[in-house]
C-alpha cells in the first residue's frame, strides 16, 4: 500500500480512504480512535447508525449517486 492517502467516491456507496496514518476529526477537533485501520468508510447516504463511518445502509435504503471526475474551476482570489 502506498503511503500517500486516496479518497474513492464509490458510485452509490461510500467515501473510501485508503493510506497510512488517515486522519479523522470531529467538528471539535477530537480524532476518532482509527485502531491502525489504513482502509476507512464514509457514509454519503446520511443514513448511517455509525456516521461518519458506513455501515452499509445504502445498500439497504436504495442510496443512488454516481460520481464522475471532473476538473474544478479555480479558487475565488481571496480579498
Amino acid at each position: 500500500m502506498s503511503d500517500k492517502i486516496e479518497i474513492i467516491c464509490n458510485n452509490n456507496g461510500p467515501l473510501r480512504i485508503t493510506g497510512e496514518g488517515i486522519t479523522i476529526k470531529d467538528a471539535a477537533g477530537q480524532e476518532f480512535g482509527l485502531a491502525g485501520r489504513t482502509i476507512i468508510s464514509l457514509c454519503r447516504c446520511g443514513q448511517s447508525q455509525n456516521k461518519p463511518f458506513c455501515d452499509g445502509s445504502h445498500a439497504r435504503t436504495g442510496f443512488q449517486s454516481t460520481v464522475e471526475a471532473r476538473d474544478l474551476p479555480p479558487p475565488a482570489p481571496k480579498p
